[in-house]
């Protein structure tokens, strides 16, 4: 019996954030939002999702803040 099967983080873009001085980078820049959550999959299929999250990245040195 051959089964596949896999599991990790995957982050979605979810649009444009706020704009906002980065405390990385010091640049003011528009940020993006992005959404991660972990899945498992079989068969490559999405059979659960779990650890969801909402964060914004810097445009430039991609720094995190969450939201």
């Amino acid at each position: 019996m051959f089964v596949i099967f896999g599991f990790g983080k995957r982050q979605r873009p979810q649009g444009p954030g706020a704009l906002r001085d980065c405390p990385r980078c010091h640049n003011t820049t528009r940020w993006n939002r992005m959404r991660e959550f972990s899945r498992f999959t079989l068969f490559f299929i999405p059979i659960a999702r779990w650890g969801r999250r909402e964060f914004e990245t810097c445009g430039i040195c991609t720094a995190l803040i969450e939201v």
